[in-house]
């Protein structure tokens, strides 16, 4: 148990430190003041999100970016509040924003939608964003000097939870501060695997030329990572992720435990369908070292392993994550957050261990529907 246990973390040791130097390889991008020339169709999928429009369409109101280059398409997956009605009544007098219903394909209402907008799409790039989060005012402005300086053809960009004061919130700050901070270390090292729907650009053409979202449709999310995967997998060069503090999306945290492990099953179920190996092989290490924690803290309180060893383990796992978490927090601006680094730490490997199991086991809801794996 003790050799395993070492050959665990030194794994984990191995992946974190990787991420952690792949994040800084990836250089933060600033924006100039440059000639806007890049043509944006944006795509939001929403479904029953009344409550968090308003945010998002003050937002869009206010994007600093020419209004000729860029149209909005809300697609409508079957709505029952007054989600319609709100974007209608506030977009009244703006022609680049639209209102389209979901033309549904597959067991993937959000891979259906965003491949509906897309068909009717008029410009050149593709970004995808969600309902619930708040886009900042130089968001088109960063990728389009980005497009301009750099042959890319699809982009990754950052994405973090709006900050609010209560552990919950905190919990999943540090998540998604993890998230992100590997997402970003992948694409350092070149070995991209990870991306957020919520904060993601490709050209319209590159869409149809890995055939969209074929091959993944019986799975009813993953419409980002499982696109990723294509692109990597054809256009590695032209796969960039754009690091810049003016392109960050930020969106609502879970407001409740059950609404947050649910979200988390349903992001766990669609790991069986990776076809990247790095990513399936990052989420076995770190389901490892997370088990290994929970063990170990079982055997060392029955007094069936070494408690200098443990503590070696705990010590090794604390540092490197609070390494990599710690430079997505300086990047997001959301160090306040760190203060509960300690309890989060201690709480993660069972929430985490959890999640895995369940997803294994149990089918999800999501928007008020119920999927199966």
């Amino acid at each position: 148990m003790t050799i395993l246990s070492i050959i665990i973390t030194l794994l984990y040791l191995i992946l974190i430190g990787s991420f952690a130097f792949g994040f800084d390889k990836v250089a933060i991008f600033k924006i100039k003041d440059s000639l806007s020339v890049t043509k944006f169709s944006v795509v939001i999928p929403f479904r029953n999100e009344a409550e968090n429009l308003p945010l998002l369409l003050n937002a869009i109101h206010s994007l600093q970016y020419p209004k000729e280059l860029f149209e909005v398409i809300f697609v409508d997956d079957e709505s029952e509040d007054d989600s319609v009605e709100i974007i209608t009544k506030a977009t009244a007098h703006y022609p680049n924003i639209s209102v389209v219903k979901n033309e549904r394909t597959s067991n993937s209402p959000k891979k259906d939608a965003i491949s509906t907008a897309i068909k009717i799409a008029k410009n050149e790039w593709i970004i995808t964003t969600d309902a619930d989060c708040v886009l900042p005012k130089y968001w088109l402005n960063s990728f389009d000097e980005y497009i301009q300086k750099t042959n890319a053809i699809c982009i990754a960009a950052p994405v973090s939870y709006m900050e609010m004061n209560s552990f919950l919130n905190r919990f999943q700050i540090f998540d998604m501060l993890s998230l992100q901070g590997a997402t970003i270390g992948g694409f350092g090292i070149n070995k991209p695997f990870l991306c957020n729907g919520a904060n993601f650009a490709y050209k319209k053409e590159l869409f149809y030329t890995v055939n969209g979202f074929e091959g993944n449709t019986h799975t009813a999310s993953g419409d980002d990572i499982f696109l990723l995967e294509k692109v990597a997998k054809k256009y590695p060069t032209q796969l960039h992720y754009l690091k810049s503090v003016q392109a960050v999306v930020f969106t609502k945290a879970q407001p409740t435990w059950a609404a947050l492990v649910s979200q988390r099953v349903r992001w766990a179920a669609k790991t069986s369908a990776y076809n990247n190996w790095f990513g399936k092989l990052t989420g076995l290490i770190v389901l490892l070292m997370n088990t290994l924690i929970i063990t170990s803290t079982l055997l060392v309180i029955v007094g069936a392993f070494n408690v200098k060893v443990f503590f070696y383990l705990l010590i090794i796992k604390f540092n490197i994550d609070f390494y990599l978490i710690y430079k997505s927090a300086v990047f997001f601006n959301q160090r306040s957050v760190l203060k509960s680094y300690i309890v989060a730490f201690l709480f993660y490997p069972f929430f985490s261990v959890y999640v895995a199991i369940t997803s294994i086991f149990s089918n999800y809801t999501w928007k008020g529907r119920s999927f199966k794996k």
